[in-house]
């Protein structure tokens, strides 16, 4: 790859501001559409801006920790989709319990990458497992996606909205298609946009929301957080196998990274990244917000801006820190129409599917029929338990509800149990 600036090199300030720029554009949507919806569920507009300033606040220090001290690579941060998963399907639990797991499972995963246990832990992990975490995370968010896309606003009917959902999903797989460069790195914020705007026009009801009084301009954010732990033993192991699969995440990630820079001692950057990313995560519980995670695009953003420079990525993490303590900017920000949001997580976990197919293609071998069954029956029931009516998840035990009505969590303990036990081969 031809590279204007290497790793290790320091770009000139104005240079670096720019690069940093182009990273945030890259960083934002992601953190913008998590929080949005996690935030949404806090009840009030307040509540749901006080989490996205918290939610800023966590991914800016994050992504800091990680380019000094953690894997000190060119590696973009945003929330986890897993841990969404997580969240939603625990919602019958207190927020104390849930953060109380989060900060729990962060702290263990800590653990385990700062003792190399983890990597013990990888053996269980084989490439028919990855590929059915990574196919499950798509399809078990489909339930939340499809209330995003549905649900009525103003004069806009559900059958409005899907027609809606459907011409800009595939608007945004033509500009996908065509688009290169930075402009297709960044598209997703563009889709926010764009989307925004044209819900606008055909629904300018949807505009009596946009009001930012009351809203102050700057304001801190050191309010509702896990200062008493919680413990709940069925949420604490869903969350782990959550924390499973954000691990295999962010070790792709960093590795992928590695590969394409060449970079030195990668064993003790995926160390460090790792056991940063428990921290982070660690300290999301303690915030009372969902966990980072490194995204897997960035080997697209330094192609296309010709950048590795991880010193570019410093004003990315200042100027996310600085919006945490903006409240009104993050009001405008994120004052996208529930619609769009939903159009845009379909679009990412698109993304997702291809590449749990790549993965469960590379890894298929004779007899091939068997080997798809190891895949095929854990993201059915793992679908199949994401759909359950509420009153078939209420009757659950309470205590075994966490586990039990995860579509993720049951689809990776199958999945676990059909590589591992039933078909084990060595």
């Amino acid at each position: 790859m031809n590279l204007k600036y290497g790793l290790e090199d320091r770009p000139p300030l104005k240079e670096n501001l720019v690069y940093g720029l182009q990273w945030l554009a890259v960083t934002i949507p992601a953190v913008i559409i998590l929080g949005k919806v996690l935030g949404g569920m806090q009840g009030s507009v307040e509540a749901e801006l006080l989490y996205m300033q918290k939610l800023f606040a966590v991914m800016a220090v994050s992504l800091l920790l990680q380019i000094r001290w953690g894997h000190r690579l060119p590696l973009v941060i945003g929330p986890a989709t897993v841990l969404l998963i997580g969240i939603l399907a625990a919602q019958g639990s207190s927020p104390a319990a849930i953060y109380s797991s989060i900060l729990i499972c962060g702290l263990v995963l800590t653990f385990l990458a700062a003792s190399g246990l983890f990597a013990y832990l990888r053996r269980l992990f084989t490439p028919s497992v990855v590929a059915v975490i990574l196919l499950l995370v798509a399809f078990t968010m489909m339930p939340t996606i499809l209330q995003l896309i549905i649900t009525s606003s103003g004069n806009i009917s559900s059958s409005q909205h899907l027609g809606f959902a459907l011409i800009f999903i595939l608007l945004m797989f033509v500009a996908q298609r065509w688009l290169s460069g930075l402009w297709k790195s960044t598209l997703i914020l563009w889709a926010m946009i764009i989307g925004s705007l044209a819900y606008f026009f055909i629904n300018p009801a949807w505009k009596q929301g946009f009001s930012h009084v009351g809203v102050p301009l700057f304001s801190g954010f050191g309010q509702q957080l896990t200062t008493s732990l919680v413990v709940d033993p069925g949420l604490i192991i869903a969350f782990l196998l959550c924390f499973l699969g954000l691990s295999i995440n962010d070790l792709g990630s960093i590795q992928a990274v590695g590969a394409v820079l060449q970079a030195d001692e990668m064993p003790k950057r995926i160390t460090r990244g790792i056991t940063l990313t428990g921290l982070s995560n660690g300290l999301a519980g303690f915030m009372g917000v969902i966990g980072p995670v490194n995204f897997s695009f960035s080997p697209g953003v330094i192609a296309s801006t010709g950048c590795a420079a991880r010193s570019t990525l410093i004003p990315t993490g200042i100027i996310m820190l600085i919006l945490a303590f903006m409240p009104r900017v993050l009001f405008y920000l994120s004052f996208i129409p529930g619609v769009v949001i939903g159009c845009v997580l379909l679009f990412i976990m698109c993304t997702q599917v291809a590449a749990g197919l790549t993965t469960a293609f590379s890894a298929m071998e004779e007899p091939y029929f068997e080997n798809a069954l190891l895949i095929g029956l854990p993201i059915l029931i793992g679908v199949m338990v994401a759909f359950l009516p509420g009153e078939v998840v209420a009757s659950f035990p309470s205590h075994l509800r966490p586990i039990l009505a995860n579509g993720f969590v049951i689809g990776v303990l199958v999945s676990l149990l059909m590589e591992n036990v039933i078909f084990r081969t060595h």
